[in-house]
């Protein structure tokens, strides 16, 4: 966001000042007073009036332009215009010599034009300027107009983007469930109607997401009456058809079970301390091993996370179970980086399609698009561990390895 305000200021910054240094240019051009026509002018001027002086016949020390005086105009003298002036008039007048002054003290300026044999006339005037003169104060001009767009383009760049502001923050805070936080709706009218476009959308995904939790919750609650009648059912029926039977209802078990589980874990609070991560690692391994699956715990360095620890060790399970199953083995490594605490389970099983592998997370996602099942499984296990490890700050990273099999890495952040 910091680049698009910087991107708006700048737009503006460049639009006025472009604007602002051609008229100016041009207004200096044409009337600048250090132009060569304005000095060759001026300095025509003067010279006229000299002349006109000089043939007046009355000898007086008083004319229609002034008083004349024995002696230049005092002060400091000037003599960038001094110069500027003769050197004007030196192809018509190379003896005519004019004196430019600034009084002591003050910012008057004078010009004392010499009078044959009659002294001279003293005029008021203006500092004449090199042309190189006029356009460093152009840049002087245009630096302070930068200077002063600058800090208002900041200003309005900043506050037509602080609805973009809100939305990124927003973005920015949603949890693992999808949803955003309530925000304050505040600031100028722009920023309080997106914060309230935000919050309502915000309700509506929340409701949406109550619902959807409310009915999944539902269909596997009530999925079990039905499917223990068909068990009870079952034992009417002959042996060769009743395992079949019997098969199929505890899948259908299982799948509810599972869908009951999603649910529960979607909206289970954040309750969390700091558990010893290499221990919950240890002990979930020895239990798969009891349970006759092949799994070895390969190394496992100490280290702290903050989590529920039942919740966890529920995602671990699966995770594990997943590559020990469908893998035919898991190996299990414990690590630590400069931030979070590294879990990497490996299997040597087929792996998955590349086109396919960004679904494993989906609910009741199966590699086989036939659903035939060699081990028993809904398809959520991994959704449900995605989202308990998300919820204590974390992610899951699934690939297959180059030498064969799956690599499944949990990162942790490291409890502080």
């Amino acid at each position: 966001m910091t680049n698009l305000q910087i991107r708006i200021a700048a737009i503006m910054i460049v639009a006025i000042v472009t604007v602002v240094a051609i008229a100016t240019g041009v207004t200096v051009t044409v009337i600048r007073p250090g132009g060569d026509k304005f000095v060759h002018a001026y300095a025509q001027q003067i010279l006229a009036i000299a002349e006109l002086v000089q043939k007046q016949t009355d000898g007086g020390s008083v004319t229609a332009f002034g008083a004349l005086q024995p002696l230049p105009a005092a002060g400091e003298p000037e003599p960038q215009t001094t110069r500027l002036l003769i050197e004007a008039v030196r192809a018509t007048a190379p003896d005519f010599h004019p004196i430019v002054t600034r009084a002591p003290g003050t910012d008057d300026y004078a010009v004392s034009i010499p009078v044959k044999d009659r002294g001279w006339l003293v005029l008021p005037t203006v500092p004449l300027l090199e042309p190189g003169d006029a356009w460093m104060i152009l840049g002087g001009w245009l630096l302070m107009i930068v200077v002063g767009v600058s800090a208002i383009a900041f200003v309005v760049a900043q506050r037509v983007t602080r609805p973009f502001v809100v939305m990124e923050q927003a973005i920015a805070s949603v949890g693992a469930d999808g949803i955003l936080p309530a925000i304050p709706e505040v600031g100028a009218r722009e920023t309080r109607d997106t914060a309230a476009a935000l919050n309502r959308l915000s309700g509506r995904l929340r409701s949406a997401m109550e619902s959807r939790m409310r009915l999944v919750a539902a269909a596997g609650h009530d999925l079990r009456t039905p499917m223990t009648r068909m068990q009870l059912r079952a034992e009417f029926l002959p042996d060769d058809e009743r395992a079949a039977w019997l098969h199929d209802l505890e899948e259908l078990d299982l799948i509810a079970d599972s869908a009951i589980r999603l649910v529960r874990e979607e909206a289970a609070g954040s309750d969390r301390n700091a558990i010893r991560l290499d221990l919950l690692v240890e002990e979930t391994v020895g239990e798969l091993k009891e349970a006759k699956l092949g799994v070895r715990l390969e190394s496992s360095d100490d280290v702290s996370v903050t989590a529920g620890p039942l919740a966890l060790k529920r995602a671990l399970r699966n995770l594990i179970i997943n590559a020990a199953t469908h893998g035919g083995g898991a190996t299990v490594r414990l690590g630590v980086t400069d931030t979070a605490a590294r879990l990497v389970i490996e299997d040597d099983g087929p792996g998955i399609p590349a086109d396919i592998i960004d679904r494993v997370f989906e609910p009741f996602f199966r590699v086989d698009p036939g659903r035939r099942q060699s081990v028993p499984g809904a398809g959520l296990g991994l959704a449900i561990a995605r989202e308990i490890v998300e919820r204590f700050g974390g992610k899951i990273e699934i690939a297959n390895r180059q030498e064969g099999g799956l690599r499944q890495t949990v990162f942790l952040p490291l409890a502080t």
